[in-house]
C-alpha cells in the first residue's frame, strides 16, 4: 500500500526558497529540482524505509544538493517530510542540521 506524503510547513518553505533561488540562475534549474522532488516523493510513497539519521528521522538524497528528512508512521501509512535541506550550505551537512533542529524533531514520533 502506498504511503501518503505529508509536507510540513517548514519543508514547504524550504522547497519554495530553493525554487526561488534556482530561478535566479537558470530557467531549467527550478524545473529540474521540482522533477527530482516529485521523483523522490514517488519513491517515498512506495518505499520510505531509508537510512535513519537521527532517532526516528530518515533521509533521502534528492539529486544533486538536497536531502529530504522525514519520519514514517507505519500505523497511519504516512511519510511526514520535516525538511528539505541543502547539503552544500553546511560544512558538517547532516550533523549540523540535526543538531540545530533536535527540538523541532522531538515533537514528531514514529510508531
Amino acid at each position: 500500500m502506498a504511503h501518503k506524503i505529508i509536507v510540513s510547513p517548514r519543508a514547504q518553505k524550504e522547497i519554495e526558497n530553493a525554487i526561488e533561488y534556482y530561478s535566479l540562475y537558470s530557467v531549467d534549474a527550478p524545473l529540474n529540482f521540482i522533477t527530482s522532488l516529485k521523483e523522490s516523493y514517488e519513491t517515498l510513497e512506495t518505499n520510505p524505509f531509508f537510512s535513519v539519521r537521527y532517532k526516528n528521522i530518515r533521509a533521502l538524497k534528492i539529486k544533486r544538493f538536497h536531502s529530504l528528512y522525514f519520519i514514517v508512521n507505519e500505523e497511519k501509512n504516512t511519510v511526514r517530510v520535516l525538511s528539505c535541506f541543502h547539503n552544500k550550505r553546511s560544512p558538517n551537512k547532516d550533523q549540523v542540521f540535526i543538531k540545530n533542529n533536535t527540538n523541532i524533531f522531538s515533537r514528531f514520533k514514529c510508531h
